[in-house]
């Protein structure tokens, strides 16, 4: 049986540790989709730190459909916040490169996950922050995320929590139900998490915690997504003279 409030005030604990260690007057740095993931971990952070030490950043590009929920999250925690419209950035980079180089589908996903970061970094450094990373374990499990885009960050309060279980810690946390249950979407094509990924989390999520599956087509896409994203959860690797 899965323990939230036990895990969840062991994670506030571990968030408060991290930053006696790694910058005690630091502020927490966390960027606001509107989804669970940063609800939840901008949630544990108020309580890890207070809220004068968490510092929301939204990052529509253009209109944002759904950024009411956004607005919603930092308003019922009392966080200061900022909207910075990632758009022009995005569109401005794509516009620099020169006419011989033609921009992948892969590219045009990753590039604004990848500017949000690093939008993220430059508002941590003015104000004395640590960015928070806000992927979990379901996710990380398959690769579902840019590297060097919402993959990084300072600290990972939901890197060992599956998304079954991170519902349940939002629900402890006390967080609007609509938030907690929202359905997740990519944010970048439009498509839910689980239609881009051809499964649901419940399948993976009980894969991962027990090994057990029905579904052998859905176990062995899963296994072969793992085998292929492990290199975003190393180290990078590095050359070492003899």
């Amino acid at each position: 049986m899965f323990d939230a409030k036990k895990v969840k005030d062991e994670c506030v604990a571990w968030i408060r540790k991290f930053f006696e260690e790694n910058g005690p007057e630091c502020n927490a740095v966390v960027g606001i989709s509107g989804g669970k993931d940063s609800s939840i971990v901008a949630a544990l952070c108020v309580e890890a730190l207070g809220k004068e030490r968490v510092i929301g950043v939204l990052m529509p590009c253009g209109e944002q459909f759904d950024i009411s929920c956004s607005y919603k999250l930092v308003e019922h925690l009392g966080i200061k916040h900022f909207v910075i419209n990632v758009k022009d950035a995005i569109e401005g980079l794509k516009g620099a490169f020169p006419d011989d180089i033609e921009l992948t589908a892969q590219a045009n996903t990753n590039l604004p996950p990848r500017i949000r970061m690093a939008t993220l970094y430059a508002v941590s450094q003015c104000f004395n922050g640590r960015v928070a990373n806000t992927c979990n374990l379901s996710e990380d499990w398959v690769g579902y995320s840019t590297r060097y885009g919402d993959a990084a960050g300072d600290f990972s309060p939901l890197a060992n929590i599956t998304v079954t279980e991170l519902k349940e810690i939002g629900r402890v946390l006390g967080l609007p139900v609509d938030l907690v249950d929202k359905v997740p979407i990519d944010g970048l094509c439009g498509k839910t998490d689980e239609d881009n990924l051809g499964f649901t989390y419940a399948m993976l999520d009980k894969y991962i915690r027990t090994g057990e599956i029905e579904d052998l087509q859905v176990k062995e896409r899963i296994d072969r997504l793992h085998r292929m994203n492990l290199f975003k959860l190393q180290m990078m690797p590095a050359f070492k003279p003899q």
